[in-house]
């Protein structure tokens, strides 16, 4: 494959022989020439001395999306592999586990893999583009992945702006490049559950796998609990709250198909559900949950778990209100000695502004909370760049103010 040449400002140049994974299209000082996505860019400094090497994407403000830095090497077949083996290395005790058959085999970036995503649901991959310079080179890593750990089907699918950017001759938008296109949902286990994902049509790759383990710690918590999910999506905290032992699961989501593949989630599961009165509702989680409080309703746990609220920073001011206007909704909808459990997943905002806003509204609704355990990724979505980390999760006992100020770990 052919190869440009990129010469990179200084600035540009540290931060690639950092290891960050992208090199910004106001980083970069000129170029031998016109690129096409997937070109292999090689990433030189002022005085012509390798910085890194990576891949082209004239379509993208991340102009390359960096695959390796320090010394010269080939990206061939043994790049791939050896790349390929490092992430499934990472995950060995996962892939080793019955009881969980879903999990994140390649996490862009943070695998060294940028703008590549691969999640694994039983015997079906999913491979998520966030650019189409990884088009050319997609067959040649699908086959090192299927050498390492082979998949029955293998699905393609694009995020928005790759999906805008994609030639007429790349693979379909949820088209199988091994095997045939799933009829059905896929079903998989995640510690023991079984749940289903919408491998071609579902968000992101047809299941929401980083909550893994928050899924887990809510589980634990749940036995003889009244339980409120919220934004509950297909279900996943609600169905481990009751494998649990809870007594009653309210799941409340916009997307009435959503709360669908919720039922037949729980329905997946007769043995760990049978004993739980799961009700669901589809309508503006916000609006339930005043609903609720104005009720006088109370839940022994309460999980706010919304999608991003600050794709661009512009965003961040008022997904912090939103945030802290779910904390006060929350807070008063959880029984004295109850657990509250929210989470963000705005990359944008940060740990400390997040958790602080909790922290103040709950104050500010005369709440105390005993914090438990502050959580994010799941081990199969490791963090490897400052810009990799996003999920952040409060487990926190609430109590009612007695006196003025408040107690916050």
């Amino acid at each position: 494959m052919s190869r440009i040449a990129v010469r990179a400002t200084p600035a540009g140049v540290r931060h690639v022989r950092a290891g960050h994974p992208w090199l910004f299209e106001d980083s970069i000082a000129s170029v031998n020439r016109e690129g096409t996505a997937g070109e292999l860019a090689v990433v030189f400094d002022k005085d012509r001395r390798f910085a890194g090497i990576g891949l082209y994407d004239p379509d993208s403000p991340i102009r390359v999306r960096l695959l390796h830095s320090g010394e010269p090497r080939s990206i061939d077949a043994a790049f791939w592999r050896e790349r390929l083996s490092a992430s499934l290395s990472r995950r060995a005790a996962l892939i080793e586990d019955p009881d969980t058959t879903g999990y994140r085999l390649v996490h862009g970036e943070n695998d060294r893999f940028p703008g590549l995503v691969v999640d694994r649901y039983d015997d079906v991959a999913v491979v998520k583009l966030y650019s189409t310079a990884w088009l050319p080179h997609l067959e040649a890593v699908i086959h090192e992945l299927q050498s390492l750990l082979p998949a029955k089907t293998v699905i393609v699918r694009y995020a928005r702006q790759a999906l805008v950017a994609a030639p007429d001759d790349a693979p379909a938008e949820g088209a199988a490049f091994v095997g045939t296109v799933p009829t059905k949902p896929v079903l998989f286990r995640e510690h023991g559950m079984v749940m289903e994902a919408d491998v071609v049509r579902g968000q992101k790759t047809g299941y929401f796998l980083d909550q893994r383990d928050n899924r887990q710690r809510v589980r634990e918590l749940s036995g003889g609990a009244r339980v409120l999910d919220v934004f509950s999506c297909s279900g996943g905290f609600s169905l481990a709250a009751a494998a649990g032992g809870a007594v009653s699961v309210h799941s409340v989501d916009l997307a009435a198909e959503a709360l669908s593949t919720a039922r037949r989630n729980f329905a997946h599961n007769p043995s760990l559900s049978a004993d739980c009165h799961h009700l669901t509702t589809a309508a503006d989680a916000f609006d339930v949950m005043a609903r609720l409080r104005d009720r006088g309703e109370q839940f022994d746990v309460v999980v706010v778990d919304p999608p991003s609220f600050a794709p661009r920073a512009a965003n961040v001011a008022a997904a912090l209100r939103a945030y802290g206007r779910l904390t006060r909704l929350a807070v008063g909808l959880t029984a004295p000695g109850g657990v509250l459990v929210q989470s963000s997943c705005s990359s944008r905002v940060t740990a400390e502004d997040f958790f602080d806003t909790i922290a103040r509204n709950a104050d500010e609704a005369g709440v105390r909370l005993q914090e438990l355990e502050r959580t994010g990724h799941a081990d199969d979505h490791p963090i490897g760049f400052p810009e990799g980390a996003y999920l952040k999760t409060l487990f926190a006992r609430v109590s009612r103010l007695s006196g003025a100020g408040r107690a916050w770990r």
